[in-house]
């Protein structure tokens, strides 16, 4: 059986390793990239079926990115991952497509369980305690 594809965008390397740590065993990482645009081309590229991305990113930041992705008709499931808890935020990732929205600080108890409720099509939003609102 193939393992599910992921493609992760992130400005920040040293997250980008964590994270490519807590997938690698379970998924195939099919691209690593740092902003937006880029993320914008590997995703029409790769054909990923998870695109897990942060917001802000240089160049064009995740959403502007997974916007113009959608209007190519690209089908990948997209995940946030970042540290916007502003619910303004979830609200627009939600609004251009996004099945999953996954709070930074909760990536070791959510980022899993985001991608394989978004792999069953249905919405993951990470809880969001005033806590880690305040890191």
């Amino acid at each position: 059986m193939n393992k599910v594809r992921i493609l992760l965008a992130d400005d920040h390397p040293q997250f980008l390793e964590i994270v490519e740590r807590l997938l690698g065993p379970t998924f195939e990482i099919v691209g690593i990239v740092g902003e937006g645009h880029a993320l914008l081309e590997a995703g029409l590229i790769l054909n990923p079926d998870v695109i897990v991305t942060d917001i802000s990113m240089p160049v064009m930041n995740g959403i502007e990115a997974v916007d113009e992705l959608r209007k190519a008709n690209c089908t990948s499931k997209i995940i946030f991952l970042t540290v916007h808890s502003d619910p303004d935020f979830v609200r627009a990732c939600l609004a251009i497509g996004a099945i999953g929205y996954i709070f930074k600080p909760r990536v070791a108890v959510d980022l899993l369980a985001g991608i394989r409720e978004a792999l069953a099509d249905h919405l993951f939003i990470s809880r969001f305690d005033i806590e880690e609102s305040c890191v």
